[in-house]
């Protein structure tokens, strides 16, 4: 296992991933909750529940179950969530235990800090995508209408446990998808990150988790690196962002019925890769092996029917959108990215084009 450290200004916990994460809540000081609850799927927690409670010693617990899917993070399911906690008992002094993927990373933490005025929450992350990405820096959101994320805190976890093997149960799609979001990380590191995944992303399946073994815990120091040096989203933390400025209009343009998440992503550092190389940015040749690691992912869900104008509406509502300026996260090498908004509509609607030309 490994643990890394997330330190601000304003909150101090630990990210621990690896084999045995689990049992790492056994040494939490619980005692001082009046109660604890589970918020996960029944899918999920009929698979994986007694491991859980047999590893963390979790046994005076009441579990509350969320619909499976993106549609689960809205008001109304939050408001549901409530009032179960409420019938069930839950106080100011209760702590939430976050089970599984990024809609119950988002959905729960949003509820912990909002339930009166805020409880204790740890993030216990099943898929890929939340293990390195969003059970990490405390953003937590519900999506409105068309507008992904756009309702929600910043509020950190007390924890975070991320056990690599519960990712063997992953569907191979969903598999996939938190990979893009590995591919991005690497992208951020630089090239040992990037060379270790290139050499080992052919044989990486359910079936086949040991490589990432070490693959996580390297792309999870990505996130926390970026995390400790800028906690809310000032600057540097937008580069996080990227591949998500278009990845999030294709989802809200498909009513997030088309992708998973990550596949969005992928086809949003496609994007970006392809933007930075119209602008004079990014080198053919970086790009081509930025590319080259998407693409042997698998293939993607078609945005060839997407029309451009679509897109391009939507893509001004991205979060990180300032005074109506798109602040764009253009990679300029493996390893280096540009925060800019100066880049043309017309450069912007050619990229798109540019992809939708790939799509089957």
């Amino acid at each position: 296992m490994e643990v890394f450290n997330v330190k601000s200004k304003q909150f101090d916990y630990q990210v621990v991933v690896g084999e045995g994460a689990w049992q790492t809540l056994r040494d939490f000081p619980r005692d001082h909750y009046s109660s604890i609850f589970i918020i996960t799927e029944k899918p999920l927690w009929k698979r994986w529940g007694k491991s859980f409670v047999a590893d963390s010693k979790l046994n005076d617990v009441r579990t509350l179950f969320v619909p499976s899917g993106e549609t689960s993070k809205s008001l109304h399911e939050l408001g549901l969530l409530a009032r179960q906690l409420l019938r069930e008992g839950a106080d100011r002094h209760s702590l939430l235990v976050l089970f599984g993927g990024g809609v119950i990373g988002d959905l729960g933490g949003f509820l912990a800090s909002v339930y009166m005025r805020g409880v204790d929450c740890i993030h216990v992350p099943t898929t890929i995508l939340a293990q390195v990405d969003s059970s990490i820096g405390g953003k937590t959101a519900v999506n409105l209408g068309e507008m992904k994320n756009l309702i929600g805190t910043f509020y950190p976890a007390k924890l975070v446990l991320s056990e690599p093997r519960v990712l063997s149960s992953l569907s191979r799609r969903n598999f996939r998808s938190g990979l893009y979001e590995v591919v991005k990380h690497a992208i951020l590191d630089g090239p040992g990150l990037f060379k270790q995944l290139d050499a080992c992303i052919d044989s990486l399946s359910p079936e086949n988790i040991e490589p990432l073994l070490t693959i996580l815990p390297q792309a999870v120091r990505v996130k926390v690196r970026v995390v400790n040096r800028d906690e809310r989203e000032a600057n540097l933390r937008m580069v996080l962002n990227l591949g998500h400025t278009f990845g999030h209009a294709l989802e809200e343009a498909t009513h997030y019925r088309r992708f998973v998440h990550g596949e969005a992503v992928g086809w949003g550092l496609l994007a970006i890769s392809r933007l930075g190389q119209r602008l004079g940015l990014l080198d053919l040749s970086e790009g081509k092996r930025i590319e080259s690691l998407i693409w042997r992912l698998g293939s993607l869900p078609s945005i060839r029917d997407l029309p451009p104008a679509r897109i391009l509406r939507l893509l001004p509502q991205d979060k990180k959108t300032v005074r109506g300026r798109i602040q764009w996260v253009v990679p300029e090498r493996i390893g280096k990215v540009r925060v800019t908004s100066d880049v043309p509509m017309k450069i912007v609607e050619a990229t798109f084009r540019d992809i939708r030309g790939l799509s089957d």
